[in-house]
């Protein structure tokens, strides 16, 4: 296989902004890291017009895809997780292609995980759990126990990887596998909610518990990002401010969930400013202050 592709990398290794080249192969029928493809050629450059450029190849009844990807948008994908195949490519590829051992120091990067990308991811998964716990207990409350169950599902997604990164991981497509092995109390937790013999209602009520539990043990660690940010200065923060702040970017989206949660807990607290209307206030955010 690699004999057939190896004159399509060999070309893009002569270029100057090929900083490193990467074959992922297809190891079982079916092969979500690989979106079915029997082979990945990851192509990693500096300076690309286009951020991401893919391509299919079909050979000897077998199919390739080349992912051509600027180092920028990959490092956007690494530390948001926004598009976790890319994680796993750089982790388990085969180099075949290495200027100035680029792809070995991304690699060895991945392996240590410094702390302050781990503290985004954290702040990024954490936020989406805030979020979708408040959602499925709007939705248990309204009796709407199926719709109540989904999101539960998808709060426990989220609490999975980020006990992975917790641990020191990148969380992978197949993320339970990973929590079997390094945190097997959130892997109960999903098999009492799948596999319980309770009541469907019951289930969730239980896992709407067991979940807060997990959230508010879990609030100072994952929430030191925003605090960090939030504390490079002394005035409040206006929400349109924090939304577009470039280091909040990774989870604006769900910024307002996880401000909310964390007013409620009196780790930030709203402020109010006055505005020309008569009774009507800006609101604002700032960290609690002890004094």
């Amino acid at each position: 296989m690699e004999d057939v592709l190896r004159p399509i990398y060999q070309e893009r290794a002569s270029q100057k902004s090929t900083l490193g080249i990467l074959i992922i192969e297809k190891k079982k029928p079916i092969s979500p890291v690989t979106d079915n493809f029997d082979v990945i050629l990851l192509i990693i450059v500096r300076g690309a017009t286009q951020p991401w450029y893919v391509k299919h190849y079909e050979f000897e009844n077998k199919n390739a895809a080349m992912h051509i990807v600027d180092e920028d948008q990959l490092t956007h994908w690494i530390d948001t997780s926004s598009f976790r195949r890319a994680v796993e490519w750089v982790i388990e590829g085969r180099v075949v292609f290495d200027r100035n051992e680029y792809v070995t120091t991304l690699k060895e990067n991945l392996r240590n995980f410094p702390q302050e990308k781990r503290d985004l991811k954290k702040a990024i998964e954490f936020a989406k759990l805030i979020r979708t716990y408040g959602e499925c207990k709007d939705l248990y409350e309204t009796e709407q126990y199926m719709d109540a169950f989904s999101k539960m599902i998808h709060s426990l997604h989220y609490l999975a990887r980020l006990s992975v990164i917790e641990k020191g991981f990148h969380p992978e497509v197949t993320v339970w596998n990973q929590v079997k092995r390094i945190e097997p109390e959130v892997y109960k937790l999903h098999q009492e909610l799948s596999k319980s013999n309770e009541t469907l209602d019951k289930r969730v009520q239980l896992m709407l518990l067991a979940t807060e539990f997990a959230i508010n043990s879990r609030t100072i660690n994952c929430a030191k990002h925003l605090i960090e940010v939030m504390g490079s200065k002394e005035e409040p923060w206006a929400y349109g401010e924090l939304m577009v702040h470039p280091d909040i970017q990774p989870y604006a989206l769900d910024l307002g969930a996880l401000l909310d949660y964390l007013v409620d807990k009196e780790i930030i607290e709203a402020v109010q400013i006055e505005t020309k209307g008569k009774n009507l206030y800006h609101r604002t955010y700032r960290l609690r202050r002890n004094d």
